[in-house]
């Protein structure tokens, strides 16, 4: 596995040398904790404030990916609204409302076998449906999970079963902070295999439609 820094390329291969034909790209993030204010009134209830861990909001992030041909004209795009493309060959796993829970929170997954010949370039987004910044994120990171060796379908369930080819920390420049978007990485053809650009272009968008000038960008 390839920690990423921002601008890396790779070249996508499986770990045991074998042909890589599935993949699936995982967003996770939590939200950033806030101290509740204590409240004024009896001893009783400050005794309970004082007793209350600091709470998250809910954040809601949304992953999508735009599939782009080689002169760069937007083919399609698989978001939570659209779950399904290419054929079936691209899977998304579902709008995760909130950021609760380890792990990866939303998941895209992709058969690179089964993609049309007319699709290059994969560009992974993530947005903030609700408008939040991602000074309210903590740990947002992406990661792409080799899930050629699964024979599950649902890209929640084959990430866990895969190994992991690259992870890269989307909030770790200060110009991300107050931003609501972001080009979080690109995967694209190179020869007969594949290569990932780690990005984190950031911009101001609510769904990947908006963003469309930070992707030309990353093309």
């Amino acid at each position: 596995m390839v920690d990423l820094a921002k601008k890396q390329s790779i070249s996508l291969a499986k770990q045991d040398g074998g042909k890589l034909t599935k993949v699936v790209m995982g967003l996770g993030w939590d939200a950033v904790q806030v101290e509740q204010e204590t409240k004024k009134g009896g001893w009783i209830r400050r005794a309970m404030a004082e007793l209350t861990a600091p709470v998250a909001n809910s954040i809601d992030l949304d992953a999508s990916v735009g599939l782009f041909d080689a002169n760069k004209k937007l083919l399609e795009t698989v978001y939570f609204g659209r779950q399904t493309g290419a054929g079936g060959a691209v899977q998304h796993g579902g709008d995760n409302l909130t950021g609760e829970g380890e792990g990866d929170d939303e998941v895209i997954g992709v058969d690179l076998e089964k993609l049309p010949a007319s699709v290059h370039t994969l560009v992974f987004t993530v947005s903030s449906f609700r408008g939040q910044k991602f000074a309210d994120v903590d740990n947002a990171f992406c990661r792409l999970v080799d899930t050629s060796n699964t024979a599950a379908r649902d890209p929640n369930v084959a990430i866990g079963a895969g190994k992991e080819l690259a992870k890269f920390a989307l909030t770790s420049d200060s110009d991300c902070k107050s931003a609501t978007g972001m080009v979080m990485a690109t995967v694209f053809r190179d020869g007969t295999g594949w290569k990932m650009t780690a990005h984190g272009l950031p911009g101001s968008g609510r769904t990947i439609a908006d963003l469309n000038s930070v992707i030309q960008a990353a093309l």
